[in-house]
């Protein structure tokens, strides 16, 4: 998208990085790491009998799925 804001194509051979300091923009990762961390503040800040609070000691187990497609039944 920000290739086609500025104008350039991938025959231009501009890196991504380029682009984001020229347009001002900040990479995807660190934006969807600021999300998840205000989200966990929301979640820090919730009385500890709160759902959502009680879930940070739920112990999950690991299931292993079998490889490929699921067998009809």
């Amino acid at each position: 998208m920000l290739r086609w804001m500025c104008g350039k194509t991938r025959k231009d051979r501009i890196r991504n990085i380029e682009i984001q300091r020229q347009v001002g923009v900040a990479p995807i990762d660190t934006k969807i790491r600021e999300g998840r961390l205000r989200w966990f503040g929301h979640l820090q800040r919730r009385p500890t009998n709160a759902p959502t609070r009680k879930l940070d000691s739920i112990e999950t187990v690991e299931i292993r799925r079998g490889r490929g497609r699921p067998k009809l039944t």
